[in-house]
């Protein structure tokens, strides 16, 4: 059995929005089997947690601080939003 590489037929299309949190009701799993980038003011970032297109924002971890939960605490930051798969 060999490898193919995924062509962009068989790719799903990329959401408006997209969490990378299994709980969020915007984690699109069958995204998530390929490899997607964020490009946020024209630089690649491979931080982010969760992005909307349309509202132009991306949320990306506090350094390292966490929340009561052990979750990572996120910020909001706005600008311009690009995903693509790489």
């Amino acid at each position: 059995m060999t490898d193919t590489p995924a062509t962009p037929a068989s790719r799903p299309e990329l959401p408006d929005r997209l969490s990378i949190d299994a709980r969020s009701p915007h984690h699109v799993r069958a995204v998530f089997e390929h490899d997607i980038g964020i490009r946020f003011n024209g630089k690649d970032r491979n931080d982010v947690e969760e992005y909307c297109i349309s509202e132009g924002w991306v949320r990306v971890p506090a350094g390292k601080t966490l929340d009561r939960k052990g979750q990572p605490l996120l910020i909001k930051l706005k600008g311009q939003v690009e995903a693509f798969y790489r």
